[in-house]
Parts: C-alpha cells; structure tokens; sequence
C-alpha cells in the first residue's frame, strides 16, 4: 500500500490528483504492492469539499484519512508530520497549498497583508515541510517529496508579484532538496504548471494561454512524480515561453510581457 500526502487537496489541481491516485492503486511508486488500494492522507480547509473528494475516493477503492491542521501553526503542523511519519515516512507528499493575490484592476498594487499571507502558505510552509519530511526520509532512505510551484517561478509576471516570488523561491527550494537528498534514495520533484482551470486561475489578471483541465494536469504531474522528475513543468509552448522570460535579458523579457498584455491593468 502506497502512503500518499496531498495538502491544498480541496483545491482544483490536488482533488484531481487524489481523485487519480485513488483510481490508480499502487501506481506512482515502486514501493507500492500489486492489488492493494493507495493510502491517502489528504489535507484542506474547506470541511464540505474535503468529505465530499475523501468519499470519492474511497469509492474509487482508496483507504483515505483527512486533516485540517492548522499548516501556519508551526507545532501544529510539526506534530501532524511527526504522526505521518509512524512507523516510516510517507511514499509521496505533494505540498500543494497555496494562495495566488494580484495588484488589483486599478493597478494600486497588493495588500501587505494578504503578500504576507500569501509567502506564509506559498513558501514558508513548504519549505517547513521540505526541511522535516527531508530529513527523516533521508534516515529512512525512501520517499518523495512533491513541491507546487509554477511557471511564473521562471520570471515575476507583473500582475502578480508576490505569488510570482513565492513560486521562484519553491522552484529554487526544491532543486536545493533534490541535490542534498538525491544521494540517500529520496526523491524530490519541483512541478511548474501553466494555467489550470481553476477558481483561483480564473480570478487570476491576464490572458489564460493553453489552458488546461485539472485531470489533464494530474496525470501529467503523477506520470512525473512516478519517474523522479526534477521538473515538472507544462504545458510545452508555454512552458518553453516562460523559460526564455528568464533567459533573456531582463529589460527585454519584461518588453514581450507587456506586449502580450501582462502588464499594470491588465484584466
């Protein structure tokens, strides 16, 4: 049986997700065993959404725990994880929370607090999760750690600042993890979606180029988390778009994001 942790799981990308692994038994580890339904530990905020996919995906033959822990409540979420860790660590954890903020149709630009809230869940908590899962997977030489961030990591598009550094700095964070954990038989991979149907998505400024379904992004990121990719990043056209933005002179990338209409009012 596969143990998979999934936060952020009432959310459009992480429903999906725990919607195909409760479909796809043991697949997406090799530490899984033939015929037996995945485990799955899923956590969101939303108490209605949460019941509703974990009934799902116990349909769906998944043996499922739910939690809403407190993830900003350092204690909270460190004992939470400690408990996951019994006997041995997770399979799989995919550390998919998060909260997107833009500068506003006005273009007045974003509200402190919500930016602070926003690099608490985006960054401070995965990090935090990297930093305990990482080190009793790697005493236990197994396990995958699964980071959420996107393409906008490439290069801070200029209607969402905050959200755009959030998702450089997990970018970043994670491929720090895969180098220090790669030589101890732990896993970790970085995944960089393009633009995924999603409320969140849509409340997002800006056009919304090579839009994909949330099922479509599940088995794109599974099909990787199964293979250890380092990345995980699409759609291709996009994704190899985003990748120029931070190689290309910077004065220059921003030019071509206003001209594809990224720019302050956009709407």
């Amino acid at each position: 049986m596969t143990r998979i942790v999934i936060t952020g799981a009432t959310g459009a990308i992480g429903t999906a997700l725990a919607r195909h692994y409760a479909s796809q038994g043991s697949a997406g580890s090799s530490q899984g065993s033939a015929g037996q339904g995945n485990q799955l530990i899923l956590h969101g905020r939303r108490t209605d959404v949460l019941e509703q996919v974990a009934e799902a995906c116990r349909r769906r033959g998944a043996s499922v725990e739910t939690s809403q822990v407190d993830l900003n409540d350092d204690d909270a979420l460190f004992g939470w994880l400690d408990s996951l860790c019994e006997p041995t660590p997770p399979d799989i954890v995919i550390v998919n929370a998060g909260m997107n903020i833009n500068i506003g149709e006005d273009g007045r630009g974003e509200s402190w607090d919500d930016a602070s809230r926003l690099l608490q869940i985006n960054l401070r908590v995965p990090m935090a999760m990297g930093n305990f899962l990482g080190k009793r997977m790697r005493a236990a030489k197994r396990g995958q750690l699964v980071l959420m961030s996107s393409l906008a990591g490439y290069h801070g598009l200029p209607v969402t600042p905050s959200y755009s550094a959030s998702k450089a700095g997990v970018k970043a964070y994670g491929e720090a993890l895969r180098g220090w954990l790669a030589p101890h038989g732990v896993g970790v991979s970085v995944v960089m979606p393009g633009y995924v149907s999603s409320k969140m998505c849509h409340e997002m400024p800006g056009p919304k180029p090579f839009l994909w379904q949330p099922e479509r992004a599940a088995k794109r990121i599974a099909d990787g988390i199964a293979r250890n990719r380092a990345r995980i990043s699409f759609p291709f056209p996009l994704n190899f778009g985003c990748w120029w933005l931070a190689v290309l002179p910077a004065a220059v990338s921003q030019r071509l994001l206003k001209w594809f209409d990224y720019g302050e009012g956009t709407h």
